[in-house]
């Protein structure tokens, strides 16, 4: 990774409309995130037609109920003063809205099962492609968005979607349905009494368009500032150990108390304002049922029509505010869910990693000849880190390179793989420019050994074998073997089937490093880098295992970065990196002679000691 004082910054970008105190964000293009998530929808269109289908069954005999009512209700008339019911009509009108309810309650738990399967497969799909493109992120995007809020994508923010797929879609769909054939029967039953019923439709849209402005604003900032907050969590428990070294739990929990009550109190007008949509569609529905009443009624004396449609009326007029309603109820729902989409869609959507390779690199034919021309770079623009670098590396040299921090050491790395491109000049393996080489297969010519060694939460045997998942069990111990790891490995409960605890919790530093020496040296790369590689091994173990990074690093070109200057003495070249460039280049002995940059940093850690 950079040196600390080049690396870009963490966290996610800085500019207006971000951070603590920033103003509320709008969505950026609803209709686009529509658009988008419809498709993922879209993908599953056995299922999309088979809830149609049952939708439609459902409509139907919801639209027959009412009509079914008002039959059963007008077969009871009051003539010559007495009480008339005509007992068989009135039997087999029960009869039927008995099967008709009855068969809308199966229809209906079938409509639920197809929603959650319809949910459950778009959010596969979604959730599959964002892992997939998370995983092909460029270094340049994780390095510059908190990973805490990079998973809040995958998890909050998939899991909105989830349920407003769910719940909404069948809503909408059966809504769609229930309105145009409630309005087809009301019309002709009365076309007075559907006109009175309309008038309310205007009221519904004006109250849903007020509310909704604010449920704009506030929803997509609340998804935001979640990510952050669970961003501060994750960096939190990550570095639980430095934050309680150095005594700062009071101020870790400020900063989450903080983010916290931003995330309250935007979470509160956003519930406030969701919540008053579903009350308020009520009193307009309820005005509305008055209004049919009263006209219904005058109606009704006037001989128009009968009781039983002045029931049905009302029925039917409840069908038809009820998709307006239950949409206006789940507004905040969707919302949030926008939101979300949004975010993912924002991840899905960002640059990919250049891979412009088109020359096959066969690992085989690597031979390890390494120039950088004049290579310019910077992390930011503006504060250059490399400022036309030269440095050439014959095939089997082992170069060590050595200088401050912050001078651009690991940056060599850095470009060298690819993950991040140079602003100027170029870079050759074999002398062919590395931007001409599919990224896998440059990737699969180097093998890398961090400073900070990352464990996988699984058995000793897959975190070795990650170096070439194809191994066999005789070659991951011959490789444990290589890196003096094995006979720590044979002590371990269950040996190489051992499960490791996330980022090897239940192994010291030094074992955990040797782990990553051993997986290097399983990837048998044609180039080898060490990064720091024994930087956190004490003095004995360093002695012990140095013999097998020797061993390792034959036949390859080998690029050691290290601080303790101890460790490459018998390198066959020592390139010293000052402000950017190469500012000397030789072996120990020689440089030490010169008494330039690379003498004075060997004074500074070996001060009052011979050399």
């Amino acid at each position: 990774m950079p040196s600390p004082s080049n690396k870009p910054p963490m966290g996610p970008p800085r500019g207006p409309g971000h951070g603590p105190g920033a103003p509320r964000e709008k969505p950026k293009n609803m209709k686009k995130t529509l658009g988008l998530l419809i498709r993922y929808i879209a993908g599953s269109k056995g299922l999309i037609t088979a809830l149609l289908v049952t939708m439609l069954f459902v409509t139907l005999l919801n639209m027959a109920a009412p009509s079914l009512q008002a039959g059963a209700i007008d077969t009871i008339t009051i003539g010559e003063g007495r009480l008339h019911i005509d007992g068989q009509g009135l039997a087999r009108a029960l009869v039927l809205l008995g099967a008709t309810y009855l068969l809308s309650s199966l229809f209906t738990y079938a409509q639920g099962l197809l929603a959650a399967q319809l949910s459950q497969t778009t959010v596969r799909n979604l959730r599959a492609d964002l892992f997939q493109k998370i995983e092909y992120l460029p270094v340049r995007y994780t390095d510059t968005h908190q990973h805490g809020d990079i998973m809040s994508r995958m998890t909050n923010d998939v899991e909105n979607i989830s349920n407003t797929v769910s719940q909404s879609i069948a809503s909408l769909f059966s809504g769609v349905l229930t309105i145009v054939g409630t309005v087809a029967i009301m019309l002709y039953y009365s076309p007075l009494l559907t006109l009175v019923s309309m008038s309310s439709i205007a009221l519904t849209l004006c109250c849903t368009a007020f509310l909704s402005k604010f449920m704009r604003r506030y929803f997509p900032e609340q998804q935001r500032l979640l990510g952050l907050l669970n961003g501060h969590v994750e960096e939190m428990v990550t570095g639980y150990r430095t934050v309680v070294a150095f005594g700062r739990e009071e101020q870790a929990k400020e900063q989450f108390n903080q983010l916290s009550g931003q995330l309250r109190r935007c979470g509160v007008k956003a519930q406030i304002f969701g919540g008053s949509m579903g009350p308020l569609m009520n009193v307009v529905q309820n005005l509305g049922f008055l209004l049919i009443a009263a006209c219904g009624g005058w109606l009704a004396l006037s001989g128009a029509i009968t009781v039983g449609t002045i029931q049905a009326f009302i029925l039917y007029s409840k069908q038809f505010t009820r998709p307006i309603n239950e949409l206006a109820n789940q507004y905040a729902a969707i919302q949030t869910a926008i939101a979300g989409a949004e975010r993912v869609f924002e991840i899905m959507y960002a640059d990919p990693e250049p891979d412009e390779g088109k020359k096959q690199l066969r690992l085989q034919n690597v031979q390890g000849n390494l120039d950088f021309n004049r290579v310019d770079f910077s992390y930011i623009p503006g504060e250059q880190v490399l400022k036309g670098l030269d440095l050439h590396v014959r095939s089997g040299q082992k170069i060590a390179i050595v200088g401050a921090t912050g001078s651009g050491k690991t940056t060599i790395v850095n470009l060298l793989t690819r993950f991040y491109d140079i602003d100027g000049g170029s870079i050759l393996l074999d002398g062919e420019d590395i931007r001409h080489y599919p990224l896998e297969q440059l990737r699969k010519s180097i093998a890398i050994v961090l400073q900070d060694t990352i464990i996988f939460s699984d058995t000793v045997d897959y975190n070795i074998r990650f170096g070439r998942l194809n191994a066999t069990r005789q070659e991951v111990e011959q490789a444990a073997r290589t890196a003096r790891a094995h006979s720590f490995i044979q002590q371990l409960p269950q040996g190489y089937d051992t499960h490791l605890s996330e980022n090897g919790g239940n192994l010291s530093q030094g074992q955990r490093q040797l782990l990553s020496i051993a997986r290097a040296v399983l990837a048998d790369p044609k180039i080898l880098i060490l990064d720091e590689a024994t930087s956190s091994i004490d003095t004995r173990t360093e002695v012990h295992i140095q013999e097998a990074v020797i061993n390792l690093m034959k036949g390859r070109t080998s690029l050691i970065i290290a601080h303790r200057l101890s460790t490459i003495r018998d390198a066959d070249r020592i390139v010293v990196i000052d402000g950017g460039r190469v500012a000397e280049s030789g072996s120990h002995e020689e440089l030490l002679a010169k008494k330039g940059s690379y003498y004075r940093l060997y004074q500074s850690q070996f001060a009052g000691m011979e050399t």
